[in-house]
C-alpha cells in the first residue's frame, strides 16, 4: 500500500492545526506557508477533513480552522480514511463488504491481504494525533537547540 499526497499532506495538515490551532482558527494560507503546499490543494483536503468531522471551520476576519475534538480522540486511522478510503490493501479486503472477487471462498491468497490489512489497522488506529504533535514538538526543539550550539 502506497498513500497519495492527499493522506500525507493532509496529516502534515491535522498535525499543524492540532498544533497551532489550540486557542485560536488557523487560516489555509498559514497552514499551506508553514507545510510549503498549495493552498487550493490545502481546500480540498479540508473540505474531506470537515465532511469527516474532523475539522471545523469559520468563516471570517477570525476564521479559519481547527481540530473538530481533541487530538487525543483523532487517530491516524480516521484521518487517513478521510482522506484515501479504506486502507485495505486488496480491493477484495476491503472492510465496506462491497467488492466481490470471482474467486470468493476459493482464494489462497485472501488471508495473507486481511492479515496486512488488519496489521495497518492495529497501527494506525493506536497512534493519535497528539502523539504526532508531540513528536513534532521534540524535533523542533531539538532543532531550535542544535542551531543555537
Amino acid at each position: 500500500m502506497k498513500l497519495s499526497t492527499k493522506g500525507r499532506y493532509g496529516l502534515q495538515a491535522m498535525v499543524d492545526l492540532g498544533v497551532y490551532s489550540k486557542e485560536k482558527h488557523i487560516s489555509l494560507k498559514s497552514i499551506a506557508e508553514r507545510l510549503s503546499m498549495s493552498e487550493n490543494y490545502l481546500e480540498q483536503l479540508m473540505a474531506l477533513l470537515k465532511k469527516n468531522k474532523l475539522v471545523i471551520s469559520q468563516r471570517g476576519a477570525q476564521g479559519g480552522y481547527a481540530l473538530a475534538k481533541p487530538p487525543e480522540e483523532i487517530t491516524i486511522g480516521e484521518v487517513l480514511r478521510a482522506l484515501e478510503g479504506s486502507l485495505a490493501p486488496t480491493d477484495c479486503t476491503c472492510k465496506d463488504g462491497d467488492t466481490h472477487c470471482f474467486l470468493d471462498g476459493k482464494c489462497v491468497t485472501k488471508s495473507v491481504w486481511e492479515k496486512i490489512r488488519d496489521s495497518i489497522d492495529r497501527v494506525v488506529d493506536n497512534i493519535t494525533l497528539d502523539q504526532l504533535m508531540a513528536d513534532y514538538e521534540k524535533i523542533n526543539e531539538n532543532a531550535a537547540q542544535s542551531y543555537y550550539i
